[in-house]
């Protein structure tokens, strides 16, 4: 197996290089097809399994670099906590910042449930805020909010509102 993880490692590598990140290539994601979405993508992914493998090992966790931990968050805010079924309706609950206390970098997450055709509650959900201010914040070194972002651990602090905490928990606790 490991020689063959390399080898397909080996060629994703040799295609990303050979591309612009503006060139358009076909991803799962719909809103977003360019190269630079997978070559994003394979970084958060790439850098989140090895941390599964440190936490599995009981090794000490790699530090992350400010701008992957920062880029993770993006990924998670923009891709994988706004995933909702085609004709599913959205119901926000409120705004909630999420804010790294270390470099300044801030987002704005609304968080609430899309609803099935039905009425019933699908799932939670968050979003980029397109404005309201936050209700409650969570804190931390960026890279601890990047790890408990993506379920990983990680130390946050949150404050405000507990019904806006409570929904931005049942995203984080979705996982990815």
């Amino acid at each position: 197996m490991l020689p063959l993880r390399a080898e397909a490692t080996a060629a994703l590598l040799d295609q990303l290089e050979r591309r612009a990140d503006d060139e358009p290539c076909w991803s799962w994601w719909p809103a977003d097809q360019p190269v630079g979405f997978t070559r994003r993508m394979q970084t958060y992914e790439a850098t989140m399994h090895r941390v599964d493998a440190e936490l599995a090992a009981g090794a000490p966790v790699t530090l992350l670099a400010p701008d992957v931990a920062a880029g993770a968050i993006d990924h998670a805010v923009d891709v994988m906590w706004g995933w909702m079924p085609d004709g599913a309706e959205w119901r926000p609950g409120g705004v909630v910042e999420l804010a790294a206390d270390d470099t300044g970098a801030r987002w704005n997450v609304e968080v609430g449930e899309w609803l099935r055709g039905d009425g019933t509650v699908g799932g939670p959900r968050a979003v980029r805020a397109g404005g309201g201010g936050p209700a409650a914040s969570v804190g931390a070194p960026v890279a601890d909010l990047a790890l408990w972002v993506w379920t990983r651990g990680g130390r946050a602090h949150r404050t405000g509102e507990q019904r806006i905490i409570d929904l931005l928990d049942a995203v984080v606790t979705q996982g990815m």
